[in-house]
């Protein structure tokens, strides 16, 4: 397990119940119990785990350890009384739901955030988890649009937006000033998707052409050595920096520091730091990927340009770098009013609620 730096994410893990720390006794001895009392239910649930085993890369013997896991969550669940289970991300946590419920355990819905899971549709069994779950929930319309993809017609119906939202410690943060240097912050992971190589390309020709503009790299990842390695390359030392990982605190520090928030993005759902930078009055330049364009207007809020080409990307950040800071502010300002129109956590939270009182209804 990924040492937990954050303390909001520490305190978290202290009421986290960790199924895998139970043991593999307990998870064994589960395993045969389930197999004695409810043996057609668990042939049913074997199967289904030999059956999505085949199609994934993490094989057969993994899928029946997640077996193993249903049948401890099982137990725990009816010890506790729960009738209905909500799944974050169509993986592998779904994937034990799912058996949970062939094995007579509570329903289960989830919410699909993608990029992952558009990626391998078969190999996480999409289709079934859809057909099984008592509703599944995306992130944005376009997510919804490749569920419905991947499912019959008749399942469209138990498919619903809810979006990822904001607390009130952002969409009532004091309106700051945009400041009239060229800073940029680009907050995500260290990782190809996020489009930090072609970002560094960008600035690299900027700063060619005479822009004395910084970056900020806010984020840790896989790719920091060959992000790094491209700087030196380049000769930008003095206009890029990483700060690695920071915590949420740092990265409302950054954002406000900065004249407009940058995400390069090939493969997205919906970032939430795209939200979080346009409530704290931040314009974004970003790209025309997945749901991002349901959310960042060009010529309102932010740019958009096509993921992939830099030469679109420089010319917007040329723009950027040359408006007025009081247009910038008024994107902001714009950009704050659609968050708080479509990306508030309680609000989004109700509509969350009412679909699990509506499938309680039903079983």
């Amino acid at each position: 397990m990924t040492e937990l730096v954050d303390e909001a994410d520490k305190l978290e893990l202290q009421k986290t119940q960790v199924v895998l720390a139970a043991g593999a006794a307990k998870i064994l001895g589960q395993f045969l119990k389930a197999a004695c009392l409810r043996p057609r239910s668990f042939i049913a649930a074997l199967g289904m785990a030999i059956k999505l085993g085949r199609y994934s890369r993490r094989g057969i013997l993994r899928h029946i350890i997640y077996l193993g896991e249903a049948c401890v969550l099982k137990s725990w669940w009816q010890d506790a009384d729960i009738n209905h289970v909500h799944v974050h991300f169509g993986t592998n946590s779904t994937t034990v739901a799912l058996l949970c419920r062939i094995l007579g355990g509570p329903t289960y819905s989830f919410t699909v955030h993608g990029p992952e899971e558009f990626d391998m549709v078969a190999e996480i069994g999409l289709p079934e988890k859809i057909r099984q779950a008592a509703f599944v929930v995306a992130i944005s319309s376009f997510g919804r649009s490749q569920l419905y993809r991947w499912c019959d017609l008749e399942q469209w119906s138990k498919i619903h937006v809810v979006h990822c939202g904001l607390d009130d410690s952002f969409l009532s943060h004091p309106p700051t000033p945009i400041p009239s240097t060229l800073h940029l912050a680009c907050v995500g992971r260290l990782c190809e998707q996020k489009g930090q190589l072609l970002l560094v390309e960008a600035v690299a020709q900027l700063v060619a052409e005479g822009l004395n503009l910084k970056l900020l790299l806010v984020g840790d990842g896989p790719l920091r050595g060959e992000i790094e390695a491209l700087i030196a390359h380049r000769h930008l030392q003095s206009h890029i920096e990483i700060t690695g990982w920071a915590s949420n605190a740092e990265v409302r520090r950054h954002i406000l520091a900065a004249r407009a928030m940058v995400l390069p993005s090939f493969a997205e759902g919906l970032p939430v730091v795209i939200m979080e930078a346009l409530a704290l009055g931040r314009p974004v330049v970003t790209t025309y990927v997945a749901g991002i364009p349901e959310l960042v207007e060009p010529g309102v809020c932010g740019w958009l340009v096509p993921p992939g080409s830099v030469e679109s990307l420089k010319r917007a950040l040329r723009e950027l770098l040359q408006a007025p800071v009081e247009d910038l502010e008024k994107m902001g300002r714009l950009g704050l009013e659609r968050v708080s129109e479509n990306h508030q956590a309680k609000r989004e939270a109700e509509k969350l609620s009412k679909l699990f009182q509506f499938a309680l209804s039903k079983y």
